[in-house]
């Protein structure tokens, strides 16, 4: 049996509209790749990563005193006192971004960070990309071994 003509060419135009669109449509969520999922936190990574966030919290509040107290004995000598205050001191707005960090070994941790502070005509911000680096101090106890 032999359709006539313009139903040929619509069936024709139509499987063509079908074909593209099941081409053009994304896979269902399930046939997707998914990225890796990253790996568990382990405890001591979660403590690390509390004791920066404390420590660049009180240099966002210009608190030098908090500061000081969250460094170990080593960063503290290798840091002079005008140093630590130039560090500390400022005034305006301040932020700061943490990064996920890695572990170096065990007891050490590095975390990239983005330190902003606004101008002082107000017209922008610096940034300054470092990391800082943590180390255990004792059971849940971090300090800061590198300043950012």
């Amino acid at each position: 049996m032999r359709f006539p003509l313009f139903l040929e060419r619509r069936c024709a135009w139509g499987a063509f509209l079908l074909l593209n669109l099941l081409l053009l449509t994304p896979a269902p969520a399930a046939a997707r790749k998914h990225k890796e999922a990253p790996p568990p936190l382990e405890p001591e990574y979660v403590s690390a990563l509390a004791s920066a966030n404390h420590f660049l919290t009180a240099w966002q509040t210009a608190d030098l005193e908090t500061g000081v107290l969250l460094l170990t004995d080593r960063a503290k000598h290798q840091t002079s006192e005008l140093g630590l205050k130039n560090f500390f001191r400022g005034t305006g707005a301040r932020g700061f971004e943490i990064n996920r960090g890695r572990r170096l070994r065990a007891g050490r941790y590095s975390f990239p960070v983005v330190l902003a502070r606004a101008t002082l005509e107000g017209h922008g911000a610096q940034r300054k990309y470092s990391q800082i680096i943590l180390s255990s101090t004792g059971k849940d106890d971090w300090a800061v071994d590198r300043l950012p």
